[in-house]
C-alpha cells in the first residue's frame, strides 16, 4: 500500500548515502586484541589452527602493542603460556612469570597509549588444564581456586594491568577479586568480568595457542549452550559483586545472548570473537569460498550490531588498519 511513497532503496544509491545512514559502526577504539606470549621463546612461533596468529616473543609482543597503539586499537588482552606447570598453577602467582612479565613489558612499552588487561584464570598454568585447582576427586574446587585468582589479580595489577578479566566461571571470582584488589591498593584497577562464558565446540583453536593439557571438558563450570535466561543471572550476579565491564563469550554462536545482555546492562558489554570462529572465515577464505576482508567486517559489525560496545577479535589490528584506510 506504501509504495510509491516509500522506497526504501533510495537510502541504499551511493556508498556516501549508505555511510550517511548506517545505524551502526566500527572503530578501531571499539576493538581489543587477544595475544598470546610463551615462555622460552626465541621467535614467534605460528599457531597452525589461526592463520596469521603467533605465539609471542617479549619483543614480536611489544612490537605488537606498538602497532595496535598506531592503528587506534583499543585494547590488548594478554595470555601466558609458561615453560613449567604444576597442579595449583603457582607460575601464574610469580611477579617474574611469563604473563605477570608480559604486562610489564608491554606497560613500560606503550604506558597507558593501549588498555592493557591480563587474563585471570589458571588453565594456561596448570598441569591438567582446568581453569581452578582440582579436589581429591577431580571436581575443580571453587573456592580454593577464588584464593588463588584474588593472588592473580592482585599480581597482574601490580605489574600494571589496566583491567583484569577472570575468565574461569568460578561462582564468586568477581567480588573476590574486587576486595583483594581493594585490599592491596589498587582501587583504579577495573574487571572485565567474563560474565556469560558458555562451553563451545569452538574453543579447539585457542587450546593449541595455550598448548592446553586438558583432558575432559569444562562443562561443570562453563555454561551449557542450551541456556539463555541463565546468562542474564550471571551477569546480574556479577554486576552485584563489581564488575566494570561484562562479557558474553563466544560472540557469533550468541549473538542472541550477546543482545540480550546488551538491553539490560548498565556497564559496558564486551564480545569475543573467539579461535574457532576466527579459523572457520580464515579457512573458507583461504579455499577461496569467501572474501576474507568482507566476512572479516561483516562479522565484527554483526558483533557490534548486537549490541557490543568493544569487541575481542584476533583481526583487531588488522581490521583497524582497514578501517583507517577507508
Amino acid at each position: 500500500m506504501s509504495f510509491p511513497n516509500h522506497r526504501p532503496r533510495r537510502l541504499r544509491t551511493t556508498p556516501a548515502m549508505r555511510r550517511l545512514t548506517a545505524e551502526n559502526r566500527l572503530a578501531p577504539a571499539d576493538l581489543i586484541l587477544p595475544a598470546f606470549i610463551r615462555e622460552g621463546l626465541t621467535e614467534p612461533s605460528p599457531i597452525s589452527s589461526m592463520p596469521g596468529v603467533v605465539q609471542h616473543t617479549t619483543e614480536s609482543l611489544k612490537r605488537a602493542a606498538a602497532e595496535a597503539v598506531e592503528l587506534g586499537v583499543g585494547g590488548i588482552m594478554l595470555f601466558g603460556v609458561p615453560a613449567v606447570r604444576d597442579a595449583q598453577g603457582t607460575a601464574s602467582l610469580d611477579p617474574d612469570g611469563v604473563l605477570n612479565k608480559a604486562i610489564r613489558d608491554v606497560k613500560a612499552e606503550v604506558g597507558d597509549d593501549l588498555v592493557i588487561m591480563g587474563d585471570v584464570c589458571l588453565d594456561e598454568f596448570t598441569d591438567h588444564g582446568h581453569c581452578g585447582v582440582l579436589d581429591s576427586e577431580g571436581y575443580v574446587d571453587n573456592d580454593a581456586t577464588l584464593e588463588i585468582y584474588g593472588r592473580m589479580a592482585v599480581a597482574q595489577a601490580d605489574a600494571g594491568a589496566h583491567v583484569l578479566g577472570p575468565s574461569g566461571m568460578m561462582d564468586g571470582q568477581i567480588a573476590v577479586i574486587r576486595q583483594a584488589l581493594e585490599e592491596s591498593g589498587h582501587k583504579n584497577t577495573a574487571v572485565l568480568a567474563y560474565a556469560a562464558k558458555y562451553a563451545s565446540a569452538f574453543y579447539g583453536p585457542f587450546r593449541e595457542a595455550v598448548d592446553s593439557q586438558l583432558k575432559g571438558d569444562r562443562r561443570t563450570y562453563q555454561m551449557d549452550a542450551a541456556n539463555r535466561r541463565e546468562a542474564i543471572l550471571e551477569v546480574e550476579l556479577d554486576l552485584e559483586e563489581g564488575a566494570d565491564m561484562v562479557m558474553v563469550k563466544p560472540a557469533m554462536s550468541y549473538l542472541d545472548i550477546l543482545a540480550d545482555v546488551a538491553a539490560m546492562s548498565p556497564v559496558p558489554v564486551s564480545a569475543y570473537q573467539i579461535s574457532g570462529e576466527y579459523a572457520m572465515i580464515e579457512a573458507a577464505a583461504a579455499n577461496g569460498w569467501i572474501d576474507r576482508r568482507g566476512a572479516i567486517t561483516e562479522s565484527v559489525l554483526g558483533i557490534k550490531r548486537a549490541g557490543a560496545d568493544t569487541v575481542l577479535t584476533y583481526w583487531a589490528s588488522k581490521l583497524a588498519g582497514w578501517l583507517k584506510e577507508s
